[in-house]
């Protein structure tokens, strides 16, 4: 009708629930009955008491105030402590006293003694037995061996024995289960605390070295410094006194090769300085060779030492990559061949990774890189993984767990096809290599197998900022310059290296180095310094300030033909480079003057 309608009256209480209650009025008669009642019970039980407590006073003649205070019952203290004290008084008044007065005392009854009102128990006490106390008064009480004439005290004592029986019994079958516990899991733990000793024996060889093992690195190291004690004059005071006539030409000087026999037939697929010790890389060893693949190593050298490496772990495939924490260098990401990303803490004495990905979020394909990242909104530990599965992955450490997030998903443009039943399916990219801009958080390059480089930001999961057709083949690396916030450089299989503008689509400048770059990387010192590493075994090291067409040193690192250079890193204080090769050799080269002029 469109009209408001007028509605009769609704009482709106609703009664869920009601009782009646038998509490009585204190001035009603059944009130005072029971009052009555209730104070001749008490009066009886303290009767008895109260003839004790004369007969003590009238043999001992002390002074009567004290009766109060030995008194039993709290209730009646007032009382007698004020009658006592008038009869003391009267005592006083008739001087020492004769006999017969004492007699007439003795003699005469004690007047009843009133007792306090008692309260009325509260039948609306709703407190729940568990938030009781464990000593139960009741108990108590039921407990004495004195006969008791209330039933209700022997009930309760009856109910508390049956309790302590059914907790006795509860109490002989878990000692029955604990003495019953299978043999087997004694066994295992002896064999794992046997493993343990076996592990530790092996590796310290005994208990007395693990105690002297300080002092016996220090002593190796000393005796390593003596035996290549001419390499380590030459790193810490050697200067190529001939650049001054090369024409800004420069040179690099071998110095220490780092070698491990179980890593002869594995290939150098990563190495990372650490940013605390600066003497210390990391070396991570697999196969490039995807029909021969097979376990992987990870290495940790010191220049210190350079005959054998400070910590050693295997694992059952390849690695592909690794980084340091910049925060907190004992950590360790590392990509693996079967897709797997785990974390190695430095300072756990195992051999195994303290946290690996889960089967359910680990990339199908081989991990190419990993980067660590600013620490989630939470502080939880967080990097970055880029795969030839086409998806880039944050990793985020939360309760000892690795927990995974797609950032993006490389899709190639133009390569979207008919599937059945009418579905579109696009051919996702396969990223070969990325780097974090080093002041934009969000922003980040993928290099890709295609040869495309795309500028992504962590904000954006389905498209990217920008696509530079950087490449024909494989991006092998791609780096910000850390120095200039625009500049970036890659390097590919299709022996060039470009550097480029972000803003701008064409390169910069193209370098053709004549062979496959396997690796690039920025100097810590200079923005205008780089490196490469092709796979003619050579090493190329530019400066762009004194000359932007040719490289200042072209340097053969690698002499046999079938050994290929990997990857190239700068030290972050020191003028050495690490070079890596396919036979599993870390070389490391000193960097003449001309090739590391600070800028103006």
């Amino acid at each position: 009708k469109r009209a408001y309608k007028p509605v009769s009256y609704v009482d709106q209480m609703a009664i869920h629930f009601s009782l009646n209650g038998n509490m009585i009025p204190k001035d009603s008669d059944e009130g005072r009955r029971q009052s009555i009642r209730l104070s001749i019970a008490a009066g009886s039980m303290s009767y008895y008491p109260g003839l004790i407590l004369l007969s003590f006073l009238s043999s001992e003649k002390a002074p009567v105030e004290t009766s109060a205070v030995t008194s039993e019952e709290a209730e009646i203290k007032d009382e007698e402590s004020t009658g006592d004290t008038q009869a003391a008084e009267e005592e006083e008044a008739e001087g020492s006293g004769t006999a017969e007065v004492t007699e007439a005392a003795e003699v005469e009854e004690p007047p009843p003694p009133r007792v306090k009102e008692q309260k009325l128990a509260n039948q609306f006490n709703f407190i729940e037995r568990a938030s009781r106390t464990l000593n139960n008064p009741m108990r108590e009480r039921a407990c004495q061996s004195e006969p008791t004439p209330c039933k209700d005290f022997s009930a309760t004592a009856n109910q508390w024995k049956i309790y302590d029986a059914y907790v006795e019994e509860l109490q002989k079958m878990e000692r029955s289960k604990e003495k019953e516990k299978p043999k087997a899991q004694i066994a295992k733990k002896e064999e794992e605390k046997k493993k343990g000793r076996k592990l530790t024996s092996l590796e310290l060889q005994s208990d007395d070295i693990t105690k002297i093992s300080k002092a016996a690195k220090i002593m190796e190291r000393m005796v390593n410094q003596n035996t290549f004690d001419d390499i380590a004059q030459d790193f810490k005071y050697f200067e190529d006194a001939s650049d001054e006539y090369r024409d800004q030409q420069g040179t690099l000087l071998p110095l220490w090769k780092f070698q491990y026999d179980k890593t002869k037939r594995l290939a150098v697929t990563a190495i990372s300085w650490n940013p605390k010790y600066k003497d210390l890389f990391a070396a991570g060893y697999g196969s490039y060779d995807f029909m021969k693949q097979g376990q992987g190593m990870l290495l940790l050298y010191t220049m210190k030492n350079p005959s054998f490496p400070e910590y050693v772990f295997s694992s059952e495939t390849g690695i592909m990559c690794l980084d340091f924490h910049n925060d907190h260098p004992y950590l360790l990401a590392v990509g693996f061949y079967d897709g797997n990303v785990a974390i190695y803490n430095l300072k756990k004495a195992t051999s195994q990774p303290s946290y690996k990905s889960a089967k359910s979020g680990k990339h199908t394909e081989p991990v190419w890189q990993v980067k660590w990242q600013k620490d989630d909104m939470d502080n939880n530990l967080n990097f970055f993984s880029v795969s030839s599965d086409g998806r880039i992955v944050s990793w985020t450490l939360v309760k000892n767990e690795l927990v995974h997030t797609d950032v993006i998903k490389l899709s190639v443009e133009g390569t979207t096809m008919q599937g059945p039943e009418g579905l579109q399916l696009q051919t996702l990219g396969c990223g070969t290599s990325f780097d974090f801009h080093k002041k934009i958080d969000y922003l980040f390059l993928v290099g890709t197998e295609e040869g495309k480089i795309y500028k992504c930001s962590k904000c954006y999961s389905s498209q990217f900022l920008d696509v530079f057709e950087a490449h024909h083949m494989a991006v092998d690396s791609v780096s910000w310059n850390p120095y200039h916030l625009k500049v970036f450089i890659s390097c590919s299989s299709d022996w060039t290296v470009k550097i480029w503008d972000h803003t701008i689509k064409t390169p910069m400048f193209i370098y053709d180095l004549n062979s496959a770059v396997g690796d690039v990387a920025w100097s810590p010192y200079s923005s205008t310094v780089f490196a490469a590493v092709t796979t003619d075994g050579k090493a190329h090291v530019f400066d762009l300030s004194i000359n932007k067409y040719e490289a200042l040193c072209t340097q053969l690192v690698v002499a046999k033909k079938k050994n290929k250079i990997t990857h190239i890193q700068f030290n972050p204080v020191y003028p050495v480079v690490i070079i890596g090769d396919e036979r599993g050799h870390v070389t490391s080269l000193k960097l003449s003057p001309n090739l590391r002029k600070m800028p103006k």
